[in-house]
């Protein structure tokens, strides 16, 4: 496909802000998404295929950020890894297959519960844990499960999952959680770009300018997160300021924002 120097300007933009809310909350590939099919008039199936481009670069800039502030802890991980990455295959299975226009119009009423769990007892978001010595409770193995397979079927709103099963059940600090959420999206996205690649289902020219400015965003939240000593807090508020714009989009609230996003 064609672009001119205008799409390539707004896919870095939008790459960049995408990959700095993948970086620190999620729902950054409701930015992408909604570029390569409302703005670049990509098909809803080849835009998801292509959009794991930006998110494999994107997330990989956002591990090695972490890993190099030590926000990355590989101990007791691996379960969470597995399970998660599992489950991203059997979506991906799925996304290849079926239309994703019933999950996107059940989505937003999910989003709404989603809001309520993360305003009530807010400490929750901000516990202090030691990562090297974390002991998760083993039911967080079948939700992580659960998550991956969105992850797998469409990424978007992925990260809010995932943050949710590892902060409020398996108990991990949210930095630490949002480290350990970008390497395990990197390790299945990896697998899951070949797939929709065998499919037929990837633009490389459209994914690998969203991917310059989704990893550089992505690799600058990760580090600001890293070495800002409340980061925790101000993610936290970051979460809950996404969860919103993401329900007035949804919902169409304030028409002139849905007209332009």
């Amino acid at each position: 496909m064609n672009v001119d120097t205008f799409q390539v300007v707004v896919a870095i933009f939008g790459g960049f802000f995408a990959g700095a809310m993948n970086a620190l909350a999620g729902f950054g590939s409701v930015i992408t998404l909604s570029i390569m099919i409302e703005f670049m008039g990509l098909p809803g199936n080849l835009a998801n295929g292509t959009n794991r481009i930006s998110v494999l670069a994107q997330s990989a800039m956002s591990t090695l950020a972490y890993y190099q502030k030590g926000k990355l802890s590989f101990k007791n991980s691996w379960p969470l890894i597995v399970f998660t990455s599992l489950g991203a295959l059997l979506g991906v299975y799925l996304a290849v297959r079926i239309s994703n226009e019933q999950f996107l119009a059940a989505f937003k009423y999910i989003l709404i519960g989603m809001l309520v769990i993360i305003l009530v007892k807010p400490k929750r978001w901000l516990r202090k844990t030691n990562t090297e010595n974390h002991h998760a409770p083993w039911y967080h193995l079948p939700l992580a499960f659960v998550v991956g397979i969105l992850g797998g079927f469409i990424q978007m709103g992925m990260g809010l999952f995932m943050l949710m099963v590892m902060v409020l059940v398996g108990r991990y600090n949210i930095i630490h959680a949002n480290a350990l959420k970008v390497l395990i999206v990197t390790l299945y996205t990896a697998v899951v770009l070949i797939v929709f690649q065998v499919s037929g289902l990837v633009d490389w020219k459209i994914g690998l300018i969203f991917a310059i400015g989704q990893g550089l965003g992505g690799y600058l939240a990760a580090y600001l997160a890293s070495v800002y000593p409340k980061a925790d807090i101000w993610v936290y508020r970051f979460l809950v300021l996404i969860v919103v714009a993401v329900l007035i989009k949804s919902f169409g609230v304030i028409p002139w924002i849905q007209g332009m996003m």
